[in-house]
């Protein structure tokens, strides 16, 4: 509060209720808005409010409001005064700041907990990557998300700069001997650092933004870092690291998705040496802004990957999908398309391989975002059943609801506080099993983990995905209308609700992913034992 800030009695607000004299107190503020009256987007009528005009508007006002709303620098204008010998009860949050909300943070972050998986490393990155996303990434997603268009070249330029697109890529020979963001070595670099940029960076809560955030690296650069020939796999990885470039990875077709072995794209080799690329591309995430394409290919002997720049004979148009532009989700041709032979990613005919090879990690990333989207749904529904009030009380504190949660399991369960205590199991349980499995993978081979935990990461997207589709639907029960709603208190319910399902479909849908779970625990079935 400045020492200069007028300081007022609720008597002397009181006598500001009218029209073109209009004061309200929020959170022991004053605002003046007499003038802004005839602009609030809710009309007018609503200031005037025998409730609200000259009174105590802070219960009414985060009833309809989201906090962010007070903080922006047109309505802190407003603010004139505030009442004598009182203090704002309601803190606004730091670039930084761990949310004070219960089960809004896994619980290595609470304070009471303690766990076998995160050392001191993982905690200054965490740290540095909290006030990286409140300070850089948010402001840019929420405007992105908004508007359509990609991640901004200074957003793009800092992840570059900040080696965030080589941790994107998992440890790694790549990190070697470079110092990361925290501070962390990266040769100490784990799955669990990781899980921590990835969670992090799914806090910027615009889902097509996000996914437009060089997701496609993540997919589509790994052939190359692992099959490329030298020296286009040194150049491609410098450009697409240092934030100069975008690559994505080119599989899906409308007439082959998770059936990778149908793919119609066709690449026909020259007497030069050349190939000649034909054929179209479908749902490719990060596809608008790419200048480099992954893309699978259908050779006379089998299936052959190809790194493809953009240019002559490439094209790609814009598919609207249920989440922003921002995604850059593209139908891309390819028209007699030449590219050198040096640009083959792995041997030819053995392009299987080459697909394959990174699906485990793909879909465990996307555990990872998953499971912390769910979260930041239930710490959105547990802050606004506190400040929600129906009939004079909290949400929380309505008494049928209470009487609800006490129904024997046979009936239905809709109860908010009933709604909540599933929302909130199922998150915790999503995020043990998720660090499970890191552990695992943290301790195994490559070889290992292709053989042991293709079925448990496949497993665990299908569970992560189910839970995320069940959080999203009690959400919008507990939101009500606002969670339909595209702007104001509900809008990333809304948004939650409209988007989670990209995460059951990507990477492979729920119901394939759980039968390739138990058709690899069906190899292990021991053959000398009987019920």
């Amino acid at each position: 509060m400045s020492k200069e800030m007028k300081q007022f009695t609720r008597d002397e607000v009181a006598q500001h209720n009218k029209e073109g004299d209009l004061y309200v107190i929020i959170d022991s503020y004053v605002y003046d808005l007499s003038k802004f009256a005839r602009l609030h987007p809710g009309g007018s009528v609503v200031l005037l409010d025998k409730d609200v005009a000259g009174k105590d508007a802070t219960t009414v006002f985060f009833g309809l409001h989201r906090d962010e709303v007070l903080r922006k620098p047109q309505y802190q204008r407003l603010r004139v005064g505030q009442i004598k010998g009182e203090q704002e009860k309601i803190k606004p949050h730091m670039p930084g700041d761990l949310s004070k909300v219960p089960y809004a943070e896994p619980t290595w972050l609470t304070p009471a907990f303690k766990s076998p998986y995160y050392n001191d490393s993982h905690r200054a990155l965490q740290v540095a990557m909290r006030k990286y996303v409140d300070e850089v990434l948010y402001p840019d997603a929420q405007a992105c998300e908004d508007n359509g268009k990609r991640a901004s070249p200074e957003v793009l330029k800092s992840m570059g700069d900040n080696n965030l697109n080589r941790m994107r890529l998992g440890p790694g020979k790549h990190l070697h001997g470079k110092e990361l963001i925290g501070g962390v070595d990266g040769k100490e670099f784990n799955y669990f650092h990781e899980l921590v940029l990835t969670q992090e960076l799914t806090r910027c809560a615009a889902r097509g933004y996000g996914d437009g955030l060089n997701s496609g690296m993540v997919i589509g650069l790994p052939p190359v870092m692992n099959f490329g020939q030298e020296p286009l796999r040194s150049r491609v990885l410098e450009e697409v690291f240092s934030g100069q470039k975008a690559i994505c990875l080119a599989i899906t077709e409308a007439f082959a998705g998770s059936d990778v072995a149908g793919l119609r794209t066709t690449a026909v080799q020259r007497e030069d040496g050349s190939w000649v690329i034909n054929g179209t591309k479908k749902w490719i995430t990060g596809g608008m802004h790419a200048d480099y394409f992954t893309v699978g290919c259908r050779t006379d002997g089998g299936l052959t990957v190809f790194l493809v720049p953009r240019g002559e004979g490439v094209t790609t148009k814009q598919i609207k999908t249920s989440y922003s532009t921002a995604a850059g989700t593209a139908y891309i041709e390819f028209k007699d398309v030449v590219v050198p032979n040096e640009n083959m990613l792995g041997p030819e005919n053995g392009g299987l391989l080459v697909i394959l090879s990174n699906f485990n990690h793909e879909r465990w990333i996307m555990c990872c975002s998953s499971a912390r989207g769910s979260r930041a749904i239930v710490e959105e529904c547990l802050l606004w059943g506190a400040q929600r009030t129906v009939f004079g009380k909290p949400l929380l504190a309505q008494p049928v609801i209470r009487q609800k949660v006490s129904k024997p399991p046979s009936q239905p369960p809709p109860a908010n506080n009933n709604r909540l205590a599933h929302m909130i199991a199922k998150v915790e349980a999503v995020q043990s099993y998720l660090e499970n499995v890191t552990f695992q993978m943290c301790n195994m081979t490559y070889r290992e983990q292709s053989k042991h935990l293709a079925g448990q990461i496949g497993f665990l997207k299908m569970l992560s995905t189910r839970v995320a589709g069940e959080i999203a639907d009690e959400a919008v029960q507990i939101f009500g209308g606002r969670g339909l709603t595209k702007t104001g208190m509900g809008r990333f319910i809304e948004q939650f609700q409209r988007t989670q399902k990209f995460d059951a479909i990507l990477g492979g849908a729920e119901e394939v992913l759980g039968d390739l779970g138990v058709r690899q625990a069906m190899k292990f079935m021991p053959k000398d034992q009987r019920l």
